[in-house]
């Protein structure tokens, strides 16, 4: 623990913004409630935050949040929801009751606030279906448990489908032998198979040695335009920076990479009139930067660092899809990074004018 402890501290005063965990997956969902509050105490020393990929997103939704309130309260730092949602079909009335439990922490003055993406399906590894020990040690410690005849039918048996394998879309492999199946779901193969869903999930995890890159189709639209209305709510992508050409296009990809903030202002903006264009661009700028305390960043403020996105609110538009996800968005006209033009007239022009941004414990060498 104190070693842990001398890494954050180590961490904070180069410019991390905070301590952030993903209890969803191995190998930090291991770690204990007690745990975490010991090492945020360390961010909270810096003025950091506290941001975790909650311990479960389905019928323990409610749980994991009053777990990361408790962190919060307990460690004195604000917290904030990565990806708020509520998955899988079952799930999505929970979403309601998870807003009053972050709601009513607000009114007692603890700053707990969220992110999302603008789409109805998440995407990551085919194996987090896979019962918790199947995934304990690691990847390499899985393909073992799966050569094991009487483990692999256990495996099989446990599988947990929060989506069924029709909403299930295979976008990313490591054999390129097996990119066929890009674009199809769990459920195609299966029947082409004819096996089950169960045991072809298995099969192709150990055919492909990865934990397969996959799209759940498991979120209410609904619930997506709920959330965006909530005044805490910032936006994310949750993805790599892409390009349309080169290795790139040798495997496919949710089209949040491409896709998200776009998204955003056309379609939820502009065509559904869900939220106003001002608030919409205060959750892209000014709400994140003031969460994570970014100095001069967030606002077009004279003294500011001159970050500047010129977009057309008419033409605006996400073209990437999950058929075809490498598609850039059309009506963003210039960028500016510190200053930098960066995109003109919708084309990169090759400056790069980045700077590393610090968190608020950073301090300058002696």
């Amino acid at each position: 623990m104190e070693e842990m402890k001398g890494l954050l501290r180590k961490g904070m005063e180069e410019g991390a913004v905070g301590m952030s965990t993903s209890l969803i997956y191995v190998p930090s969902g291991h770690a204990q409630t007690d745990e975490i509050i010991e090492l945020a105490k360390v961010v909270s020393e810096y003025d950091g935050m506290y941001i975790s990929h909650i311990r479960d997103e389905e019928g323990g939704l409610l749980e994991a949040v009053n777990e990361l309130i408790t962190i919060s309260e307990e460690a004195k730092l604000p917290a904030e929801i990565y990806h708020f949602k509520a998955s899988g079909n079952a799930n999505w009335h929970l979403l309601d009751s998870a807003i009053t439990l972050v709601e009513n922490a607000r009114k007692k003055g603890l700053p707990i606030t969220a992110d999302m993406y603008m789409y109805n399906a998440s995407s990551t590894g085919l194996n987090v279906v896979l019962p918790a020990w199947a995934k304990e040690g690691g990847h390499s410690a899985t393909m073992k448990l799966i050569e094991n005849p009487a483990r692999r039918k256990k495996m099989m048996a446990e599988i947990d489908f929060h989506v069924p394998p029709e909403k299930i879309l295979l976008v990313g492999f490591r054999n390129k032998e097996m990119r066929n199946l890009i674009g199809k779901t769990l459920a195609d193969v299966a029947t082409e198979r004819n096996k089950s869903p169960n045991e072809t999930l298995v099969d192709l995890i150990y055919e492909d040695d990865s934990r397969i890159q996959v799209v759940y189709f498991s979120m209410s639209e609904d619930n997506i335009k709920k959330k965006l209305k909530l005044p805490y709510m910032s936006i994310c992508s949750d993805a790599g920076s892409y390009t349309n050409e080169g290795v790139f296009l040798e495997q496919s990809t949710h089209p949040r990479a491409y896709g998200s903030f776009a998204r955003l202002l056309g379609h939820f903006v502009r065509d559904e009139k869900i939220i106003s264009l001002e608030e919409a661009i205060y959750k892209l700028t000014t709400l994140p930067a003031t969460n994570l305390k970014l100095k001069k960043r967030g606002a077009l403020k004279e003294g500011h660092f001159a970050d500047v996105v010129i977009f057309d609110a008419h033409t605006i538009r996400d073209n990437a899809t999950f058929e075809k996800p490498h598609q850039y968005a059309t009506g963003m006209q210039h960028v500016f990074v510190n200053g930098g033009h960066v995109l003109k007239d919708g084309e990169h022009t090759g400056i790069s004018s980045g700077r590393f941004v610090k968190g608020p414990g950073w301090k300058k060498a002696p």
